[in-house]
């Protein structure tokens, strides 16, 4: 079924949020207007997916630093592997799970938008600097039309937050907060 837009939540998980008290300061703001979003797409008919990144406990399957420095977070079977749980997640909902930073790198992410048309993309979550630009330059690669929630993404690195928001701006994504977000999907 084609759509016009989808909304893709990138790693609102709880390993990150209890980890970087930078991001702490920033989960209630961050959960409020992603959660808004996610309701005013579904009353579009608009697609929501949530993507996390999880890996073994052995990590095999984590990418070559954590391996070499044996950094453990977002381990399978884990609480900090989850989304974060005042995060609305409904059962019509994607749920995606990464392996890298891209959430198009490894998933069927990019099939599940093949389906549906290829719609623009409105992207929120964490890292700004990591895991959203990474998956902002794969999905711009892809011919994507993309908008950066600006008030639904966060980092616990500010200093890279603001390289990167001005990195994508107006080359591959376009900046607009969640109010303008929902007048351009409901059409007002």
């Amino acid at each position: 079924m084609p759509h016009r837009f989808a909304f893709i939540v990138i790693d609102m998980l709880a390993d990150f949020f209890d980890r970087q008290p930078a991001l702490a300061l920033q989960r209630q703001a961050l959960v409020t207007r992603i959660n808004e979003l996610a309701r005013q797409f579904r009353q579009a008919g608009e697609p929501v997916v949530w993507v996390r990144q999880e890996f073994r406990q052995d990590l095999s399957d984590a990418f070559l630093d954590m391996r070499r420095e044996d950094v453990r977070v977002t381990i399978a079977g884990t609480r900090g592997c989850m989304l974060l749980p005042e995060l609305e997640q409904r059962a019509e909902d994607h749920v995606i799970v990464k392996k890298r930073y891209s959430a198009l790198f490894g998933t069927p992410l990019d099939a599940l938008l093949a389906t549906w048309g290829s719609p623009t993309l409105v992207v929120a979550g964490i890292n700004t600097h990591a895991c959203v630009r990474m998956t902002v330059i794969d999905a711009y690669q892809r011919d994507h039309d993309i908008i950066l929630a600006s008030d639904c993404i966060g980092s616990y690195d500010e200093e890279h937050h603001d390289v990167t928001i001005r990195y994508l701006d107006g080359r591959m994504a376009r900046l607009l907060s969640s109010v303008e977000i929902m007048a351009v999907i409901t059409g007002s």
